[in-house]
């Protein structure tokens, strides 16, 4: 009974803060992703917005510092934005053992990343319906919405 409602009360909680409910079994990646209209309208318009929980927050500074060369796209946004996305990215951002900075403050270059997909055979990235490991929502088909839980990957053909 203490874990039903121990559940009950964080899918609630989750309910109240906008994100997507949390599942019996939760653990890291199973958590729900926490939401942001600035960071979906900023970030989430050319790519997955990845939760802000896969990067720790010294990374965030640096990808935020550089949006002019953001990994080879000019996303460069007015001054103010930044700074409220860039507070908003750190206050959500990775602790524990995901806080490590991976490098080139890539999310596909972490150890737990690399980790959990240490199983995807290199042909899998090759698809075309696949192309790059920082393509997540070709096999989470809820990564836009924060989840990766292993029960909701499909890998294209």
């Amino acid at each position: 009974m203490k874990n039903a409602v121990s559940r009950g009360a964080a899918a609630w909680l989750a309910a109240v803060l906008g994100a997507a409910t949390l599942p019996a079994h939760a653990d890291e990646a199973d958590r729900p992703a926490v939401s942001s209209p600035l960071y979906r309208d900023e970030c989430g318009t050319c790519h997955v917005a990845f939760a802000p929980r896969l990067l720790p927050a010294q990374s965030w500074q640096r990808v935020m510092g550089q949006l002019s060369n953001h990994y080879a796209v000019d996303a460069s946004i007015d001054a103010a934005r930044a700074r409220e996305l860039l507070a908003w990215l750190q206050a959500h951002a990775a602790d524990g053992h995901r806080a490590a900075v991976p490098p080139h403050d890539r999310i596909t270059e972490s150890a737990w990343f690399l980790s959990e997909h240490k199983e995807v055979p290199a042909a899998v990235w090759q698809r075309p319906a696949v192309r790059k490991p920082s393509n997540c929502g070709a096999c989470h088909t809820r990564a836009d919405e924060g989840s990766f839980r292993e029960r909701d990957i499909v890998i294209p053909k």
